[in-house]
């Protein structure tokens, strides 16, 4: 397939090289497989059992539950593949009991069990040694397709007033503590306040839970910020922090005035649409700087 003008890559790919997507769930795994198909590399896809599969089945791809993960290292050998990009949410994790062995699975059985007892970054890190240690690359989607970071300063034509830079200190103080323990990589603050922590349930779950208390008058302030931000020493080539437009429509719904994510470490999925959304809405979208919130 010939390269189009549509789509740069960060990364040199020689024509025997291939990229595997290993796709969860939301728009990000789209987006990759899009972005290295329009560059001239359609990728190999495998789909993570019982995650969304719209627009993931056109090319080669294969399902893969969570519990055979031991079979990951053949199908990745079999569709040669010199790059592995891991992609998108989890909407479970596997169970431990039900996960099908092999002699060489066994050998990260300690690893597999100590990050099932942790965060997801703890879990994400043993497969990302375990892939590299076969000899295929890790990449993140931000090394394939850079123009999804996060820039410096405001995105959009709303920028957030003086008042909020405390909230979004406050927001990023929040979400770098909570990252710090592996939890979550969010929280909202209204005022100086914040109001609100992403756990395990996700950032969409965090911004219904500010919508309610603030219909039910808990939050008697208007405005506010959700603020995302990269995990202390994460594991950044398997979970960046990212919006999309879905998450403007949230922030909107929860009465917040607009976005602050870590510029250069989060992920604006569908830039454009985000974009267009919040100046709609008149929300602010801005990348702030990781070391001076």
């Amino acid at each position: 397939m010939a390269a189009t003008a549509d789509r740069t890559l960060s990364l040199d790919l020689s024509p025997s090289d291939r990229v595997a997507v290993i796709a969860g769930g939301g728009e990000l795994p789209r987006e990759l497989v899009r972005g290295l198909t329009e560059a001239g590399h359609p990728p190999f896809v495998i789909i993570v059992g019982g995650e969304d599969r719209t627009g993931l089945t056109d090319g080669d791809h294969t399902v893969l539950e969570l519990e055979e993960y031991g079979r990951l290292l053949p199908v990745l050998r079999a569709a040669r593949a010199t790059h592995v990009v891991m992609a998108g949410s989890v909407s479970r994790r596997p169970r431990l009991r039900a996960i099908r062995f092999s002699v060489g699975l066994l050998k990260l059985l300690p690893g597999i069990v100590w990050g099932l007892g942790r965060g997801d970054d703890a879990l994400l890190r043993v497969v990302v040694r375990h892939i590299e240690a076969s000899g295929i690359r890790v990449l993140g989607s931000h090394q394939i397709l850079p123009d999804l970071l996060a820039g410096k300063g405001p995105l959009t034509r709303a920028r957030p007033a003086a008042a909020m830079d405390a909230g979004i200190a406050a927001g990023f103080a929040a979400a770098r503590a909570i990252g710090a323990l592996d939890i979550g990589q969010a929280a909202v603050a209204v005022g100086r306040r914040v109001v609100a922590l992403e756990g395990v349930e996700g950032t969409a779950a965090m911004l219904a839970r500010v919508r309610d208390l603030r219909a039910s008058g808990r939050i008697t302030m208007t405005g506010g910020v959700l603020v995302k931000c990269a995990k202390p020493g994460q594991e950044l080539r398997a979970d960046l922090p990212t919006i999309g437009p879905d998450t403007v429509a949230e922030v909107h719904d929860a009465g917040l005035s607009g976005i602050a994510v870590e510029a250069g470490r989060a992920i604006v999925l569908r830039q454009a649409d985000v974009i267009e959304s919040a100046d709609r809405l008149g929300l602010f979208v801005v990348g702030i700087d990781g070391t001076t919130p």
